[in-house]
């Protein structure tokens, strides 16, 4: 049923993909914000579009001419997808930080700096910030550059013992005014 569903879903049948949400509708649980905490004000999205400099476009460049052709050459055999997801990943990855790139070193990032940037404005104005990555070992490089800067934070992910601690200190008056998460643990 997989099969058939990626098969459908790529290929651009619509109807595949909403037969698949009907058929998993029953085991997954979907909670809107507004229906199980109402008091809490809307969210506030904010697009920042940030450049690569130069080290770190090249870094994007290099990891998208090594996988480009491969993936290229699986999928015209009917390959798996999964490569060309890993690419897309790695491409992700290249764009947050050069250290996510494996053999790559680098203290910071063009997003990581603008995101201090933000955070560093959000908490001077009074405000608290939750930060989610789908990589633990982004958090890992953006602890740093959060301590070079002075901003306090607390972190969530799967290692945490501590969940509910670490939830009331962020929401005390007093409690750090970040909050990193991984995006698994701050889920659930």
């Amino acid at each position: 049923a997989q099969r058939y569903y990626a098969h459908w879903t790529l290929e651009g049948n619509a109807g595949a993909a909403s037969e698949l949400r009907r058929r998993i509708r029953p085991f997954v649980l979907r909670r809107l914000k507004r229906d199980v905490a109402p008091e809490l004000p809307p969210r506030i999205e904010s697009v920042m579009h940030v450049s690569l400099d130069e080290r770190e476009r090249s870094i994007y460049d290099a990891v998208m001419a090594a996988t480009r052709a491969e993936v290229v050459a699986l999928l015209n055999e009917g390959g798996s997808v999964l490569k060309a997801l890993e690419a897309l990943l790695r491409l992700r990855q290249a764009a947050c930080h050069p250290a996510l790139v494996p053999g790559q070193r680098a203290t910071s990032s063009s997003k990581v700096d603008t995101l201090v940037e933000a955070l560093d404005t959000a908490v001077s104005e009074g405000h608290k910030a939750l930060v989610f990555s789908q990589w633990t070992s982004l958090l890992d490089l953006i602890e740093p550059a959060l301590k070079r800067a002075g901003i306090g934070f607390d972190r969530l992910d799967g290692t945490t013992s501590n969940r509910g601690e670490v939830t009331s200190r962020f929401q005390a008056d007093d409690g750090p005014p970040v909050l990193l998460m991984s995006l698994k643990a701050g889920g659930t």
